[in-house]
């Protein structure tokens, strides 16, 4: 073994070592900073020598390339839901029916107490230690394939923490998002304009069924382990004889087991400590739904078997939906960044999941007409997955005399210019471009971190801006000047110097980032990013029909339309003209048409594996800007090899025709070269 192959063993070890006491003994034993120095060490290594790359090391949990679609596997063990029981009732009745059926069990049998938590079922199987599937539940007998989202999870191991693990061994439990996670997604999602998730529940099953793992990976899952599956015991993996041991070994693997968990001699215990959570839950920074009841002894588990549909040991006790009514006092219009007018309730405050509630949104027209909501009538609110407020029902038996019926406005609440409802569409827009709620929030969308970063410039100067008709679009910040800031109130010389200065800078953001800050709808800045890698020049993306738009990997008919829309309209047209004359990147730096002065010029290249950081489309557009010639195939023709992980037959040919190889990282330095 090399001094190479030695250090990326113990790298990779000291990595998993670490996550298992971050993750598994939520006991971090290294600091962030030493983490992050390994871990691009070990990436560097194994860009330079990618046939020392192994599917466990830590650094595949980064996304790969977009799948075509999911393939449906057949659980080894059927993976069974829950029955619910949502009372005492229910609970002492579950009691009476175990216990017929298992008569000479002891009268006093141990119960384990979990936590359930409101997410999406994950099974993942190990062969040797290794994972190499992971798949949803699906209809329980049968679910899909979703090994590459699973391994951007990274409380999941990608090796097992065992010296001597089985042949094959399964493990089940919850893929969900916390809640600061859930809050930033949904932040993001509505900023490109897209329908925040009603819960985090909905969004981690979503995340988990996405086809490109590099969402996945940037939308930060996490996964509590709670049962275990054996093809058979090791001496350093005995079979556990309880559930509770099983949980126990579960973490010795390197998972992440709910810490808040109890063994419960009775059904008396087991009411006080669903009693108890039901109070603590609101202070977890996870949903939980209600509590698991689990007979702690495996083999009187095995004896009572399943139904049908459930574990006959098992049950879900759910937490009561918390709803309370409240008079409609108030409908105001909200309008959007987009000209969305959105219709808000405005209600007596009332206590709802630990915090007071007064607003609720309704969406749209049609779900007011679905609720048949009159002004001043008594609702029911709850909070949808315990985060989001909205309106259940109305009690109409309790409306007053004379209650006026809500109707949409037919104008737009702001400017007074005529609301139209697009064909197709529930959401019910304006659509006058300079009104000022549109305009302030297109300019607070742009300067915002994630387009062109404008540093200080928020949502109170851009009010001032649009209401002193300082500015009417985004082109309008590049002609501000230090005189024009100080006429805002509370403007000082040295912030509206600043200002102009953040502004100028921002002019040196790149095409996507400019893209994104369009605020076109339904491109966010991982959209903006794929549009700009296929569409180098703003010309290019243009004049690019749908169907050419919708050939990129990631982007689907909905968000094509869009983009082609929003670049045949003149008022857009003449923006982005603007944009252009005032030095914006409108594109992408061109590459030299001048052989002589190609870096490539002449040579044939072939591309295989997974590459650390550029997709196969990408390095190909690379090489071929610099004179290249991109083929499918090795032959004696060829010239390089980039070779990634998992490169498979082609790497081995292209050996034993002494062909060169470049990792990811030379393919760049070779770039980089300077031209004679």
């Amino acid at each position: 073994m090399t001094s190479v192959e030695d250090r990326i063993r113990t790298l990779r070890q000291l990595l998993q070592e670490a996550s298992y006491a971050y993750y598994a003994l939520d006991n971090p034993q290294m600091e962030d900073a030493v983490y992050d120095q390994l871990y691009h060490e070990l990436q560097d290594l194994e860009q330079q020598h990618p046939n020392l790359i192994t599917v466990d090391s830590p650094t595949r949990r980064v996304g790969e390339r977009p799948a075509t679609r999911f393939t449906s596997v057949k659980h080894r063990i059927p993976l069974y839901s829950l029955e619910n029981a949502f009372d005492q009732t229910d609970m002492v009745a579950w009691e009476e029916r175990w216990r017929k059926l298992a008569p000479t069990a002891p009268d006093r049998v141990e119960r384990v107490t979990e936590l359930k938590i409101d997410g999406s079922a994950l099974a993942l199987s190990y062969e040797n230690g290794v994972l190499v599937r992971g798949t949803t539940r699906g209809d329980g007998t049968t679910g899909e394939e979703i090994t590459q989202n699973v391994r951007t999870i990274r409380s999941i191991p990608l090796r097992l923490n065992c010296e001597q693990p089985p042949d094959w061994l399964e493990v089940r439990g919850e893929a969900f998002l916390g809640l600061d996670v859930f809050e930033q997604i949904n932040r993001d999602r509505i900023s490109a304009d897209e329908a925040p998730f009603a819960n985090p529940r909905n969004a981690a099953a979503g995340t988990l069924r996405q086809l490109d793992s590099r969402v996945v990976a940037d939308r930060k899952l996490d996964f509590f382990a709670y049962t275990l599956h054996l093809s058979g015991p090791t001496e350093a993996l005995p079979q556990p004889n309880t559930q509770w041991e099983a949980l126990e070994t579960l973490q010795k693997l390197g998972f992440r087991v709910n810490p808040n968990r109890l063994r419960c001699p009775d059904l008396a215990a087991v009411e006080q400590y669903y009693t108890d959570w039901d109070l603590k839950r609101l202070d977890l920074p996870y949903l939980t739904d209600g509590v698991v009841i689990k007979l702690n002894d495996l083999a009187l588990q095995e004896q009572l078997g399943f139904t049908q549909k459930f574990p006959r040991w098992a049950i879900a006790w759910k937490y009561a939906p918390e709803e309370a009514a409240t008079r409609v006092e108030k409908i105001s219009v909200n309008v959007g960044r987009t000209g969305a007018l959105t219709p808000v309730a405005e209600f007596r405050p009332v206590q709802l999941a630990g915090t007071t509630v007064s607003r609720a949104t309704l969406h749209n027209r049609d779900r007011i007409s679905e609720l048949d909501l009159y002004l001043g009538d008594t609702v029911v609110v709850r909070k949808a997955g315990e985060i989001i407020p909205e309106v259940l029902r109305v009690l109409p038996e309790l409306r007053p005399a004379g209650a006026q019926k809500f109707v949409m406005p037919t104008h737009c609440p702001i400017c007074g210019q005529p609301a139209v409802q697009p064909e197709g569409e529930a959401v019910t827009r304006c659509v006058n471009s300079v009104c000022p709620a549109i305009v302030k929030g297109d300019l607070v969308h742009w300067v915002s971190c994630g387009a062109l970063d404008i540093d200080g410039l928020g949502e109170k100067w851009m009010s001032q801006l649009v209401d002193q008709q300082m500015v009417q679009s985004v082109a309008d910040l590049y002609e501000l000047t230090t005189e024009k800031l100080l006429t805002l109130d509370r403007m000082g010389d040295k912030l509206a110097q600043k200002l102009v200065d953040a502004i100028a800078t921002s002019k040196q953001q790149p095409w996507s980032r400019v893209l994104y800050g369009l605020g076109i709808r339904h491109v966010g800045s991982v959209n903006a990013q794929l549009l700009t890698a296929a569409f180098p020049s703003a010309t290019a993306l243009a004049a690019a029909s749908p169907a050419e738009i919708e050939e990129i990997h990631g982007i689907g008919p909905e968000i094509a339309q869009a983009v082609a829309d929003w670049f045949t309209q003149p008022a857009n047209q003449a923006l982005m003209e603007r944009l252009q004359k005032l030095g914006l990147q409108l594109e992408s730096t061109p590459p030299s048409t001048d052989p002589a002065l190609q870096l490539l010029s002449g040579k044939t290249f072939v591309i295989t594996g997974t590459l650390p950081t550029l997709k196969r489309d990408e390095a190909k557009t690379l090489i071929q800007e610099a004179g290249g010639k991109v083929t499918g195939s090795v032959s004696k023709k060829t010239d390089y090899l980039v070779a990634g992980a998992d490169a498979g037959s082609k790497l081995t040919k292209a050996e034993a025709l002494g062909i060169s190889l470049l990792t990811e990282t030379q393919l760049l330095e070779l770039l980089e070269q300077p031209t004679s």
